[in-house]
């Protein structure tokens, strides 16, 4: 296999996760804005950011990307709570809305 070839292989390669992690980035955004307007609560800044990337297993045993990613929401409208959207592959694991304690 010539370098040049190695290199477009490589290159498609980055291309497609950088892809792939913008459409799981909007996936996460929209499931947590849909969670925040079930629960009553505002999403603030109408975004999220990932925390942690690792590979995992679905329910097929095959192994997918995970994808966690961090949000913030306001209850009473002048503070800051922590919110969690968990991903693997295209599929929501799970979301949580982190009560903080007074």
């Amino acid at each position: 296999m010539s370098l040049e070839l190695v290199g477009v292989l490589i290159l498609l390669g980055v291309g497609w996760f950088w892809w792939d992690s913008v459409k799981k980035r909007e996936m996460a955004v929209l499931t947590a804005r849909a969670v925040c307007q079930r629960s009553g609560v505002q999403f603030l800044d109408d975004t999220v950011s990932l925390d942690r990337l690792a590979l995992g297993r679905d329910h097929n045993q095959r192994v997918a990307i995970r994808r966690d990613f961090a949000f913030e929401y306001s209850d009473t409208g002048d503070n800051r709570m922590p919110g969690r959207v968990y991903l693997l592959g295209s599929q929501v694991l799970d979301v949580n809305l982190i009560r903080l304690r007074d």
